[in-house]
């Protein structure tokens, strides 16, 4: 019979593997990617950040009606005026060849969670401003780490990029030192994304929702 400090050992050494796995693998892959959110997802982790957002209005109440964006007509928002939410939106996903990330289910807490945060992935770049660059994917990393608080997926992605640094490349460091702190101060000062309809906003300007939001770009104010 496993005691419970066995199968903690079993778990740390799963998580330990998943971001070796990670290290290894090229930038994107996503099926490393699924293999470190699934070692690292946890149900305390996962309880303290339901809890957490559900401490604010807007959090509580997107749990309670857990809405979905639904399905995205790109070409459609592509039409919108040129300073709205739903163009800037539409254009990165068109530039970039992306294609909008759905979950077909969400029938606990847990799975609109993940299905929340992974079909607004894309808007949350496109709000903070970070580009899908490496330091840019850094950058919302340490936004997401500040914004949902327990987030061990998104604090070993950000483990897993500074150990690349270490292991293959140290002259990018800084760089990604600066987009930790430039992500990680945004966060801390903005108002919470998470939970927010953004279907509804498509054609407000992408200004005003970041106004709204407190959204800055400290990257102004970081001694590169």
């Amino acid at each position: 019979m496993q005691t419970l400090e066995n199968v903690e050992q079993q778990w740390q050494t799963s998580v330990v593997e998943s971001i070796i796995n990670m290290v290894k693998a090229e930038d994107g892959d996503f099926d490393a990617i699924a293999k470190l959110s699934q070692a690292v997802s946890d149900v305390s982790s996962l309880n303290k950040i339901i809890d957490f957002l559900c401490s604010h209005p807007q959090g509580k109440r997107a749990f309670d009606e857990r809405p979905r964006i639904g399905n995205v007509d790109l070409q459609l928002l592509h039409q919108l005026p040129e300073n709205t939410l739903g163009y800037a939106y539409a254009n990165h996903m068109i530039t970039n060849n992306l294609t909008p990330l759905q979950s077909n289910f969400s029938d606990s807490n847990y799975q609109f969670l993940a299905a929340h945060l992974a079909e607004t992935h894309d808007i949350w770049h496109i709000i903070t401003g970070c580009d899908t660059n490496i330091t840019g994917e850094i950058k919302l990393e340490a936004f997401y780490v500040a914004q949902l608080y327990a987030s061990r997926f998104w604090l070993a992605l950000l483990a897993k990029n500074l150990l690349k640094a270490v292991l293959f490349d140290i002259e990018v460091s800084s760089k990604y030192m600066d987009a930790i702190t430039e992500g990680w101060l945004m966060a801390k000062q903005a108002k919470p994304l998470f939970g927010i309809q953004w279907n509804t906003l498509w054609e407000t300007p992408l200004e005003d929702v970041r106004n709204s939001l407190a959204i800055n770009n400290y990257s102004k104010i970081i001694v590169g």
